[in-house]
């Protein structure tokens, strides 16, 4: 989905109140970890030990979201502040990807239990729950448009449909639209649908197979896939996606990359004009913007004894 902010340094006072909603910590929270390049903004997050992050999102306010693959808590931090908490507790099955709307609901993929969920982010209430698949299933990523939100599976050739109603009414269980995946789109064994945008015409989604390294411009009414031109270039190992105007970023997760790349008004061309590495990224899965920053969580995929492991997240300046 598209987010335009304004700059950062412009919102200090919506980071200010932002302070204010997370200025006492629950048991619990974490506290930032500082400020690395000296900016009034932290560039480095903690998360809790053991909360094996993949999904954010971030909507207009200086507040990210966090998904755990551990047990599906959403864990909030104030990007002004670096504080965080819970704000709702998981199912039991895993969060990944996630994306917040204008009304404070946050739809949530359910990884491999093939179900999806939208959450209160005022509350931590569960508001609606969705069940999209059986196993084998890997509901990886969400986007929302005007229609609705679409969901990926990375085990299964199809895209999750829920359309909103007047007023953004959540559907209920039978109006889940399952869209098989056709065109040039061909599934593979292991991994394949992963990170999901829209083209910037808004007219078509944008789906990246992780296992190919290909993009794909994907008609929503018809599921119709067509290659992207990327001039041979490939984005192997692409995770999550961001658009921002006609530029889209891709996570190639197990390369600690983020490729960026300029796409043309349709989304059927676009040209890798650059990669972003860091020397913090430690397998970052997904990304978002606030002003001009991106922040990407450091999912430290094979990491040992991960349920002791510690877990962060990383903001870098928006090229």
């Amino acid at each position: 989905m598209i987010q335009r902010h304004t700059h950062w340094l412009a919102v200090v006072a919506l980071g200010a109140a932002a302070t204010a909603i997370l200025a006492t910590p629950a048991a619990g929270a974490t506290t930032p970890t500082g400020n690395r390049h000296g900016d009034l903004f932290p560039t480095e997050f903690a998360l809790p030990t053991g909360f094996l992050p993949e999904g954010i999102a971030i909507g207009d306010r200086p507040v990210a979201y966090f998904g755990s693959r551990a047990d599906g808590d959403i864990f909030r931090v104030n990007l002004a502040t670096g504080a965080g908490k819970v704000i709702s507790q998981g199912p039991g099955t895993p969060s990944v990807g996630m994306k917040v709307d204008q009304r404070g609901r946050l739809f949530v993929s359910g990884g491999p239990a093939g179900d999806g969920r939208v959450v209160d982010v005022r509350t931590g209430a569960i508001l609606a729950s969705y069940q999209f698949a059986t196993a084998p299933t890997f509901v990886n990523d969400v986007v929302l448009t005007p229609a609705g939100a679409y969901f990926t599976d990375s085990n299964n050739a199809a895209l999750y449909h829920l359309p909103l109603g007047r007023h953004g009414r959540l559907p209920t269980q039978d109006g889940v639209v399952t869209i098989p995946l056709g065109g040039d789109w061909v599934q593979n064994p292991g991994f394949n649908a992963n990170g999901i945008a829209r083209t910037p015409d808004g007219r078509a989604l944008i789906v990246v197979n992780s296992g190919t390294g290909a993009l794909f411009r994907v008609d929503p009414a018809t599921g119709v896939a067509t290659a992207i031109d990327l001039g041979g270039e490939t984005v192997v190992n692409g995770d999550g996606l961001l658009l921002d105007g006609r530029t889209l970023y891709v996570v190639q997760n197990q390369l600690n990359t983020v490729a960026v790349i300029r796409l043309n008004h349709r989304g059927t061309q676009g040209t890798v004009t650059q990669r972003i590495t860091d020397p913090r990224f430690d397998v970052p899965t997904t990304i978002a913007r606030f002003g001009d920053r991106l922040y990407l969580p450091n999912a430290r995929f094979g990491v040992a004894s991960p349920e002791t492991a510690t877990y962060n997240a990383v903001a870098i300046a928006r090229p």
